[in-house]
């Protein structure tokens, strides 16, 4: 299917050139966390990768000022979003609203590895455990 949500010749260019940054170090093995601040790249959007190979463990409670967007790319994981218990896998994306205290766990078997995309252009954190 082709697509044509939009006319190019609308969008004028800003100026601004293609950036790289690193995320993480990929020639390390085992689990592997980093990021990259939406300012560095001169955007509205943060960029965190988080992995690890142990069911039951992942990151505390925390809570950010703004929406929070999970991409489970590999595993399965639980979300405890405010009230709310989420189950997740490999292709499926969560939602954590700005203001809701969230963590997620590696359910197993296996790796659990996520993309987690922050609408802001830093890294803006609470931790409440």
């Amino acid at each position: 299917m082709t697509r044509r949500d939009f006319d190019p010749a609308t969008v004028t260019p800003d100026g601004r050139p293609a950036i790289k940054a690193g995320l993480f170090d990929a020639t390390l093995g085992g689990p592997y966390r980093g990021s990259v601040n939406g300012e560095v790249l001169g955007t509205q959007i943060t960029v965190l990768t988080y992995g690890n190979d142990e069911p039951g463990k992942g990151p505390v409670l925390h809570v950010h000022p703004y929406d929070e967007v999970f991409i489970v790319q590999e595993g399965h994981a639980r979300f405890f979003v405010g009230d709310q218990v989420i189950d997740a896998q490999a292709g499926e994306t969560v939602l954590g609203p700005a203001g809701l205290p969230h963590r997620f766990v590696n359910l197993g078997p296996g790796r659990l590895q996520t993309l987690d995309i922050h609408l802001s252009p830093r890294w803006i954190q609470t931790n409440l455990e």
